[in-house]
């Protein structure tokens, strides 16, 4: 296992140093479902949609953040991804694997999301070599999200 680095400081001077992080895309089949279980399951909010062809892309931001937001890119013809029941499966393919939330407190938001009868892929657990709380969950689409704190334990 590589040993940890430590963090390089910003490179100012860089081609790249105004890149931000705007949006992640999340492939579904059908727009109207995925709206109603990413604004009724975790409330977010729909911010835009648009359609081109046969697509419909929608911009969705969490309850309370505007700096980030999901791109659902719904339609015809997207193939299924493996459902996940554990997280260790999950590590079998290649790709984006996750997209990663930091909240104030992992088992709260897992609580609540059980309450919402959303598909809990691993259980609140401790990363001490990240320093993390984190547990993982899917959509109805097996699309892995993560739920991360600082561990203060």
């Amino acid at each position: 296992m590589p040993e940890s680095t430590a963090a390089l400081p910003a490179n100012t001077s860089s081609p790249f140093a105004s890149w931000k992080v705007d949006h992640a895309g999340i492939r579904v089949p059908d727009f109207e479902e995925a709206a109603a279980w990413y604004t009724k399951t975790l409330d977010f909010r729909l911010l835009k949609t648009v359609s081109v062809g046969q697509l419909t892309f929608g911009f969705f931001s969490p309850a309370a953040d505007d700096n980030f937001s999901i791109e659902i890119m719904a339609g015809p013809g997207a193939a299924s991804r493996p459902p996940y029941d554990n997280l260790h499966a999950s590590y079998n393919l290649s790709g984006w694997h996750h997209l990663g939330m930091r909240v104030n407190s992992v088992d709260d938001a897992i609580d609540e999301l059980k309450r919402r009868g959303v598909n809990i892929v691993s259980e609140p657990h401790d990363v001490p070599v990240l320093g993390l709380r984190l547990a993982f969950f899917a959509d109805p689409w097996g699309n892995l999200l993560e739920v991360t704190q600082l561990s203060d334990r």
